[in-house]
């Protein structure tokens, strides 16, 4: 019966708050501290950049924040998402677990990315801001703020990292056909990409790059605001919708996660989905093991320092205590662009650091077998970010396997990879390798991390 597959809430069940994380939290994260003094931001610091609601939510401590109706509104159009019951990739691997998947793959853009975007439009178009710069790696971000941008008449400027620019033209033409001007990063229209280019003329850039020349134009226009895609607290809490519908649709299973599985870059499709049932935990309700996936290209959770560090390569930003392989580290070029960040968000790392969540990192070549294995069997194709989560899912599924443990395994498919189709014809082709970062270069990056008084 399709009841038995598919958990659809109504449009009833659509969650009128985001949860905030940072009221629940046993200790607070660390401060944010301004580069110059060494000492903790207040907002008049962070004016310049960010809609001042925003500024609001990313220092709040309430547990509950509102979700504005008109942003409502517009999630309606892919909102609530459904969750699946994976039952066929359940009898393929011979599991006894039992396995759900959240598909964030039905919203316009085809990603968990509007989530975000279009609250962080509706904000600064509030403020009467009309233009916003951003970055964005595989292109899911950008897309999803220009749509954002479509929405709420907005100029949008997205800097996408070079690599995936070249990777993955139609995520261009997606952010073009909304409105939005989409640049290969590093540049020449900035300081920071002239800066790179002159060193390396070949760089494939970075998001830590990427960031860089957003910020930087964001900083010199007074009517300009900008927008990130991960990482930040408010961004990380916008996403929560993922997991508060997830909650009410593990109650029509009669299921409760044993372990909840999502990939990591930044951090936001993984702290959408988990953030929810960690509070759970904290609270001292339900509790379920939470397992961070990373590309072992671009480890930040499982090699990475956790210390104060910028989160772009320019040194523009604030100092974030994070778990970061350094802000000047360029990740090698794998496919999955999305996830090419140096650092993981502060809330995800502090989580780390507390024992809430566990971290492992797969190659490239083995979540896109996850990835292929899954579109056999569950007919979605996902995009080569999310494959990371499908080859966590998978691992726990074949663990329950070996223990002969009927487990409740979730996961986030955060994402379709429609646009990805290039990777996974280079896969079958044999053309995609493992990728390996020099070691020597983030030997370097670490030893460069800034120097900070204990906080």
């Amino acid at each position: 019966m399709a009841d038995q597959i598919k958990f659809l809430l109504d449009e009833e069940h659509l969650p009128k708050s985001w949860y905030n994380l940072q009221a629940d939290l046993p200790q607070p994260a660390a401060p944010v501290l301004h580069p110059g003094t060494g000492q903790p931001i207040g907002p008049a610091d962070l004016e310049p950049l960010f809609a001042l609601e925003l500024i609001g939510q990313e220092v709040s401590q309430e547990r509950h924040i509102d979700i504005p109706e008109p942003v409502r509104e517009v999630y309606r159009r892919w909102r609530p998402s459904p969750l699946y019951r994976a039952r066929a990739l359940e009898q393929h691997l011979q599991t006894p677990a039992r396995l759900y998947y959240k598909y964030e793959g039905v919203s316009p853009t085809g990603s968990h990315k509007p989530n975000t975007a279009v609250a962080q439009a509706f904000y600064n178009k509030a403020q009467g801001i009309n233009r916003l710069t951003t970055e964005t790696g595989a292109g899911q971000w950008g897309s999803s703020l220009a749509f954002a941008g479509s929405l709420f008449d907005m100029e949008i400027e997205v800097y996408m990292v070079k690599v995936s620019f070249n990777q993955k033209p139609y995520r261009k033409a997606m952010m073009e056909t909304f409105g939005a001007t989409c640049i290969a990063s590093p540049s020449d229209t900035t300081e920071s990409g002239r800066a790179i280019l002159a060193h390396q003329p070949d760089s494939s850039g970075s998001l830590g790059i990427a960031i860089s020349e957003a910020v930087e134009r964001a900083a010199q226009q007074d009517d300009t605001k900008y927008a990130l895609g991960s990482v930040l607290n408010h961004v990380l809490m916008h996403q929560t919708i993922i997991g508060i519908e997830a909650q009410k649709q593990m109650e029509m299973t009669g299921d409760y996660p044993d372990v909840v599985v999502g990939c990591t870059g930044g951090g936001s499709n993984f702290a959408g989905l988990v953030f929810p049932f960690i509070g759970n935990k904290l609270r001292g309700e339900q509790s379920s093991r939470i397992v961070a996936v990373e590309p072992a290209a671009c480890p930040s959770l499982t090699k990475g320092s956790f210390a104060y560090d910028f989160g772009d390569t320019g040194q523009l930003t604030p100092l974030v205590k994070m778990h970061t392989l350094g802000s000047t580290f360029v990740p090698p070029a794998f496919h999955a662009g999305g996830l090419r960040y140096h650092g993981m968000a502060p809330l995800v790392s502090h989580l780390a650091a507390l024992g809430e969540i566990e971290a492992s990192a797969y190659q490239q070549l083995e979540c896109f077998e996850a990835g292929v294995i899954f579109g056999r069997t569950e007919g979605i194709i996902p995009a080569p970010e999310a494959t990371h989560a499908v080859k966590g899912a998978i691992t726990e599924a074949l663990r329950c396997k070996e223990e002969g443990k009927a487990e409740v395994i979730l996961f986030n498919l955060c994402g379709h990879g429609h646009f990805d189709m290039q990777a996974y014809t280079d896969y079958f082709a044999g053309k995609l390798t493992n990728h390996s970062y020099d070691e020597s270069e983030l030997a370097m990056a670490l030893a460069g991390l800034p120097s900070v008084a204990a906080q």
